[in-house]
């Protein structure tokens, strides 16, 4: 196995959501022996990852693979991480789609953060640091969470008026620190 000292450990993926497949490698990779690359999404720690397919095995976007401990029916090894800058155009289309995905299978997870959220100072709170909300939302969604912890986005939808689409605003947060342009990490690890 290759794997990098990033995948291995505490941190280590178990699932992943194909984003792209270039059964060719990379185009531009100088090498008579192209190998076959996936990009995809870590389902744990939300992680942009790089895997080698087995021989004959082709990847469609959105399939979920295994990529843990013992056998794998589709992946032979975890290349890598890769940054956001290096995903695929096609990856990059389909990005939003896996955390839609994501998001959708696992919605304790995301609004966990709405019922747990903190400050981060005096005059900063974890909720401000989502786009499209601001310290009247903040207010509004604490008051809210006193009364009673939100079941799910629908319930936070509900109880909180005006409040942008909260699954859209996820995916956003998400989007922005996989790109690299969030001082603090909420989702991302």
């Amino acid at each position: 196995m290759e794997e990098t000292e990033k995948t291995k450990g505490p941190d280590r993926e178990e699932r992943a959501i194909v984003l792209d497949h270039l059964e060719h490698g990379y185009p531009l990779e100088e090498s008579a022996l192209k190998t076959p690359i996936a990009q995809a999404l870590g389902v744990e720690h939300i992680t942009l990852l790089e895997l080698i397919p087995k021989r004959g095995i082709f990847l469609q976007p959105h399939q979920d693979v295994y990529i843990g401990e013992g056998k794998r029916e589709e992946i032979h090894h975890i290349k890598g991480r890769i940054p956001f800058s290096k995903l695929t155009m096609t990856a990059q289309k389909e990005l939003p789609h896996a955390l839609e995905t994501l998001i959708s299978r696992d919605e304790q997870r995301f609004i966990a953060f709405f019922n747990k959220a903190q400050p981060l100072s005096m005059r900063m709170h974890q909720l401000e640091l989502l786009p499209g909300l601001g310290k009247k939302h903040m207010v509004e969604i604490l008051e809210a969470r006193k009364e009673k912890l939100f079941a799910d986005f629908n319930d936070l939808k509900t109880r909180v008026k005006l409040l942008p689409n909260p699954r859209q605003v996820v995916i956003k947060r998400i989007l922005s620190e996989l790109e690299g342009k969030e001082k603090y990490q909420i989702f991302v690890r």
